[in-house]
């Protein structure tokens, strides 16, 4: 069985990957398995931030690794938090963790109409073989709007405030199931996983 990395430190991306790529199909380790490392996300794009995390975590535990970048972009914010959704909250003085964000985000919108408050989540994914070559990415998004309170207690970071019109639920009164099929990190999962099928099969990597 191949073993992969998968360079979070965050449980719910951890489980997440490991329900959507298959819990028997790999040998999955944890950053604390080879020493947690503390890779700088100096990258522009979601995607550029994966690669290097990816590509540092292969090179120091000597295996195959899987690392994400993802985030929430607001449109009446021109983007923001982005990049730095993750540390929004701390780069602002305003705290830290996903309490400390959603905060953030409801008073930076707190004056926007509700038929202005589209956003959305991207998830972009990088596999680095043991040597830190990226062997191949992927890239998911899904649209929705931020509501005024939080809604719902599945999911983390701004699921209780992204609200999918189509389904009439935040991403955080979802079950895992049907999340993992309209997410922004369940469509890159899929994306890859079908990327690591032909790849590993093939032997092309």
């Amino acid at each position: 069985m191949r073993e992969l990395l998968v360079a979070t430190t965050n449980p719910g991306k951890a489980r997440e990957f490991r329900q959507k790529l298959g819990d028997d199909r790999f040998a999955w380790l944890d950053p604390t398995s080879a020493g947690v490392l503390e890779v700088e996300e100096a990258g522009r794009t979601f995607r550029e931030n994966a690669c290097i995390k990816a590509a540092a975590y292969a090179v120091h535990a000597g295996k195959w690794t899987i690392a994400d970048d993802s985030g929430l972009e607001v449109n009446a914010l021109g983007g923001e938090p982005g990049v730095f959704s993750a540390r929004w909250a701390a780069m602002n003085g305003e705290g830290h963790g996903d309490a400390a964000n959603n905060a953030l985000l409801l008073r930076r919108l707190e004056a926007i109409p509700d038929a202005h408050r589209g956003a959305r989540f991207v998830c972009a994914l990088a596999l680095a073989d043991p040597g830190g070559r990226i062997a191949m990415t992927s890239l998911g998004t899904v649209q929705g709007r931020i509501l005024r309170e939080s809604r719902g207690s599945n999911g983390f970071g701004y699921d209780p405030l992204f609200f999918i019109d189509s389904l009439g639920k935040t991403t955080a009164e979802l079950p895992p199931e049907e999340k993992h099929r309209i997410s922004h990190r369940g469509n890159a999962l899929r994306r890859l996983g079908e990327l690591m099928d032909r790849c590993f099969a093939t032997q092309a990597c």
